[in-house]
């Protein structure tokens, strides 16, 4: 008599298959386990330790004691071994210290002023893990150049407005009101603007310091805009540096009639991309007749206009063509019509084969904003069409952006409106609006400045603590170049390592750095001046000097621990219970008499 099988024999069979389905599976589990590695100590390393107040050999020796054997880090604008020497950061940011710490593992302790700028940026769990020790500045009163903005490229008949941002900061002394002071440009020494400011009674106010620069020598210069007149406990961030290009004539003349948003945004673009000096005109009546300075909005003479444009290597001509008549360009020439216009959504893609294909390679062209209106081109059959445009995304294409070159002179031409919101909206769009503007005006401008540097700045002055950013300007892909700088302590020859974005960085001490390719990679011996590139200035200036309210307090920090994931493959009781269920069923099926 054959028996059947029981609930007891169906139990062990479950467990068995179970066990053995989850060693197949091996699913993790997280435990946390405490962290066996030594103690870390995140040492600020910022300008602010060694500024007015700073507290670098307190810090110092803090971050010694606690480390007890372990292990100092220095943190500021990146992350590095630890060392004595004094701070050289231009920023406190904590959140790379304490990502590379929590991968680490161990206790970690954070020795600071308080004073960090990335505090948002830190995760809450990496936030409240470490225990902080803050070690805070003294309160004092400091006046300070907070920033300078003008033109960077300028004729030698222009004059230069400069807006220059200034303020006061800490508890000021009693018995001291809000009082007045003096910002002064300096040229090598030379005082060349002065004007009495007020002082405000805390934050940042900002004003215009107007000087002419005909006296000027002509290339780049090194301004010095100091606020005097104030004393203060920290001098170092009283003056920031300027660099301004002067030139006989302006390189690039840009004429708007009537004056719009296209062409101030084409303005704004050709100054950040064509390295050359640019002058703008815009109508003051229709016709043309009488003309503005742009910059100033003064009325120019019909005949200073014609002299710039005829001694301009490239003219921009926006606007109403009957205006333009009077003028005869003598080099390349960019047209930008507003006669007979079809508005409507003119979606922009790329024409095929042309000089500028390759600078406009990596636009996404289907996110951009669509055009507004398109003004028809004259037929040419020697135009090479490189950007065009359909209404609505259908129908047959019309070009917007054309090139011609007749007799050695070069000429464009863009029959599309509403190109300004590509750059107003900013990101990518901004992105592709700048391409485009420099790869037309390197075309238009053949060999000249705009195209001759393979590297160029991405800023011309940056503050103490601070890389130098530089990006890849040349054709082809990013390659390695050596650059040859001359500053206070002489001839340096160092080089750029660029990334795939085209960007690389250099750390310089504060100074003004004259630069140019590095012949045969060789030592100078000096730079010539026949192939100096322009200036880059390293300022004294670090917004760490000011004082600056603790953004951290104090606190104890979690246990140290470490989160560790564990297979149930790597638990040898599981194959115990396995082998035990399938043992067990086997010789209860044995007694019970089932096969």
């Amino acid at each position: 008599m054959r028996r059947r099988v029981t609930l007891g024999l169906g139990l062990l069979r479950v467990v068995g298959v179970g066990a053995l389905v989850l060693v197949l599976w091996n699913p993790a589990v997280a435990r946390v386990e405490p962290a066996g590695a030594p103690p870390l100590v995140l040492l600020d390393a910022s300008l602010s330790l060694a500024g007015h107040g700073g507290q670098w050999p307190r810090a110092l020796d803090t971050a010694r004691v606690l480390a007890r054997g372990g292990v100092i880090w220095r943190f500021g604008a990146r992350v590095t071994g630890f060392d004595t020497l004094p701070p050289t950061d231009g920023a406190s940011r904590l959140a790379p210290a304490l990502a590379a710490a929590a991968a680490r593992g161990g206790p970690v302790t954070v020795v600071t002023d308080g004073a960090i700028t990335d505090l948002a940026d830190v995760p809450p769990d990496l936030a409240h893990s470490p225990r902080i020790v803050v070690l805070p500045r003294a309160p004092f009163f400091d006046a300070f150049v907070a920033a300078v903005d003008g033109p960077r490229h300028v004729a030698a008949s222009d004059t230069v407005r400069l807006t220059v941002s200034y303020g006061v900061a800490g508890p000021r002394p009693a018995g001291r009101g809000a009082g007045r002071a003096t910002l002064t440009v300096h040229l090598a020494g030379r005082q060349v603007a002065a004007r009495p400011v007020p002082l405000p009674d805390s934050g940042i106010v900002a004003t215009e310091l107007t000087f002419p620069v005909a006296r000027f020598p002509t290339g780049w210069s090194a301004l010095e805009v100091r606020l005097e007149g104030v004393p203060d406990s920290e001098p170092r961030d009283d003056a920031r540096i300027f660099l301004l290009e002067v030139s006989p004539q302006p390189s690039v003349v840009l004429l708007a009639s009537p004056p719009d948003w296209e062409s101030r945004f084409l303005a704004r673009a050709l100054t950040e991309v064509a390295r050359v000096p640019l002058r703008t005109f815009v109508a003051a009546e229709p016709g043309g007749a009488r003309w503005r300075d742009a910059a100033t909005l003064a009325l120019v003479a019909p005949a200073d206009v014609r002299q710039a444009v005829a001694a301009a290597r490239l003219v921009i001509e926006a606007g109403d063509p009957a205006a333009f008549g009077r003028f005869a360009p003598r080099g390349a020439l960019l047209v930008w019509p507003l006669a007979r216009r079809q508005d409507g959504d003119w979606y922009v893609e790329p024409a095929g084969p042309s000089p500028l294909a390759g600078a406009l390679a990596g636009v996404a062209w289907d996110s951009l904003p669509p055009a507004t209106w398109l003004s028809g081109l004259a037929p040419d059959p020697a135009a090479t069409v490189v950007l065009t445009a359909r209404l609505a995304r259908r129908g047959a294409p019309r070009p917007i952006v054309v090139l011609a070159e007749q007799a050695g002179s070069r000429r464009a031409a863009i029959a599309a409106g509403g190109l300004y919101r590509w750059a107003f909206r900013g990101g990518a769009s901004a992105e592709a609006y700048r391409a485009l503007v420099a790869a037309l005006t390197d075309w238009l401008l053949a060999s000249g400045p705009a195209t001759a540097d393979e590297v160029v700045p991405a800023a011309r002055e940056v503050p103490n603590g601070t890389a130098v950013a530089w990006r890849w300007a040349g054709p082809g892909a990013p390659r390695s170049v050596a650059l040859e700088l001359v500053g206070p302590r002489g001839a340096r020859i160092d080089t750029l390592r660029f990334d795939a974005d085209g960007r690389a960085e250099l750390r310089l001490p504060a100074g003004v750095y004259r630069y140019a390719p590095a012949a045969g990679g060789q030592a100078p011996r000096g730079m010539r001046a026949a192939r100096a590139a322009g200036l880059v200035a390293v300022d004294r200036y670090s917004d760490e000097w000011r004082p600056s309210a603790s953004v951290l307090a104090p606190q104890a920090g979690a246990p140290a621990a470490r989160h560790v994931s564990v297979g149930l493959r790597e638990r040898w009781w599981l194959f115990l219970v396995a082998v035990a269920a399938f043992a067990a069923e086997w010789a209860w099926r044995r007694v019970v008499g089932l096969p």
